[in-house]
Formats: C-alpha cells, structure tokens, sequence
C-alpha cells in the first residue's frame, strides 16, 4: 500500500506502521515491525482489554466501588471517574464530566491487583500478551502509560481486537460503545470537545473535531494515541485497523501529518 510509504518521511527517526484486516491478515506494512517503542497511552487499550478479560472471569465486576466515593470500575474505564490528569485529586463529581485521567488507570491497575491478587503485569500478561503471542511487549511501569511493545505485537493485538477471541464479541461491542454519552471534556491534544465519547478505555471517534484519526474514519472507529507519537484505530466499517508507532513525542507535527495520513489510507482501503 503506497500510503504506508509516507510514514518513511515523518520528522521522526524510526515509524513502524502496519495496516490489519477483520481476518487478522497484515494487509501491509512498513518501518521495522519487530523495533521495540514506549506506548504512551496506547498503553491503555492493553489495561482496557484485560479487564474485559477479568470482567468475563467475574473477578471483577463494572459497578464494583473503584476510585472516589461513587466512582465504580465503569466510571474509572470510562475516564468519568472525577480524578485529575496525573495525580488522585477529585475535580468532577463521578459521571459529570469526561476527564481524561491516568490516574484512574492507576488506580485500576491497584484494584485488580487486590481482586485477584496477581501483580497487574502479570495479570496482563497471564490474560492478553501470552494467549496472543505478543512476546515483545511488556508493561515496564503504569497501567496508564507504562507498555512497551511493536508493531508486529500491536498488529496481533488489532487482530483481535476486530475478531476477539479471549473475549465475547458482546463483550467487545459494550467496550467499543458510549459509556456515559453526551458528556464534554478536553480530548488531550485536540481541544475541548463537545462531545468526547469513550467507551471502556476505547476512545470513540465518532464526530469529534479536531481528531488525530482521519475526517473520513467511521464515526464507530475506536482506539488511542499516546504521547511518545504512538497510534492504533479500528474501523468497525473499513473492517482494518491501524498501528503506527514513532520515536517522536506527539506535537504539532503528529497533529498535522496523522490525519491526513489517517484519510489516505481509509480512501486507499476503500478502492481496494
């Protein structure tokens, strides 16, 4: 795939990119896929994903007590549980408001530890990384931001996040749904945001502008950025995905090059 090439060209020293189909297939890719990057954020799809996992065990449960008083498992997932950014000072009454928290994330990591009595790394690892062969990446430090993984993992990973196996697809739907709707809020990066739809950890794209993903992405397309340049999306409707991972801290310049980038493919995938 051409648009592939362009990533070649970014103002960053190495971009691994990859393109997945709903069937698991690599369709594409480019940069080195086995390169080993810091997620950023990205880091929370893989926390999201093992709590789907721990979900279906009932080892926990979404309306267990999590975070401030009132805030439950959902709401911490869902980034409405009230917390700050970077620490645990409560700003929002649970369920007012979408504030973006690693935080929160935290203090899931810290919640499940206590539920099942397994380190969260382990946990992670036990419940996603191993079942899907993803023998590169590792979780170094925060639930919210603390993974290091490849393209080639990350690619696994869309793979199953389009066509689950270690979870139910009913499951997969409520994650990849509106948890919450209507609420606004600052999608890092990108400005305030009328309404900045989540689901369980999955940023949803639906109409938000600006958006690191492209105009064209399906409203249904979910996913994440992260701050070391990093991205995956799913388009439910392309029925692809996309990883992309930089060793360039996100700005302006991801600002401007992803979504462009992001519309080239989908136009691309749709003439395919």
């Amino acid at each position: 795939m051409k648009t592939l090439e362009q990533t070649q060209s970014w103002p960053a020293g190495n971009v691994s990119a990859a393109v997945v189909t709903a069937d698991g297939t690599v369709l594409a890719s480019a940069g080195h896929q086995d390169k080993r990057y810091p997620l950023a954020s990205v880091t929370k799809l893989l926390t999201a994903y093992a709590f789907q996992v721990a979900l279906e065990e009932e080892a926990v449960a979404l309306d267990d007590p999590a975070g401030p008083e009132g805030s439950t498992i959902r709401h911490l997932l869902a980034h409405t549980g009230g917390y700050d950014f970077g620490d645990r000072t409560v700003r929002y009454e649970p369920g007012t408001r979408r504030l973006y928290s690693n935080a929160g994330f935290e203090v899931l990591g810290e919640h499940l530890e206590e539920a099942t009595g397994i380190a969260f790394e382990d946990y992670l690892s036990e419940a996603v990384l191993t079942p899907l062969g993803m023998k590169d990446t590792s979780l170094d430090g925060s639930p919210a931001a603390g993974a290091v993984s490849t393209a080639a993992d990350l690619s696994r990973f869309a793979a199953e996040l389009q066509n689950p196996r270690l979870v139910s697809a009913n499951s997969m739907a409520a994650a990849t749904s509106v948890v919450f709707p209507g609420l606004d809020g600052v999608l890092p990066g990108f400005g305030r945001q009328k309404e900045n739809d989540w689901g369980l950890g999955f940023e949803i794209r639906n109409g938000k502008s600006p958006h690191w993903t492209g105009q064209s992405n399906s409203p249904r397309t979910f996913g994440h950025f992260g701050q070391s340049g990093t991205f995956l999306w799913v388009d439910p409707e392309l029925k692809a995905a996309a990883v992309v991972l930089t060793d360039r801290d996100f700005g302006p310049w991801a600002a401007e090059v992803w979504p462009v980038y992001n519309d080239a493919l989908v136009a691309e995938l749709g003439s395919s």
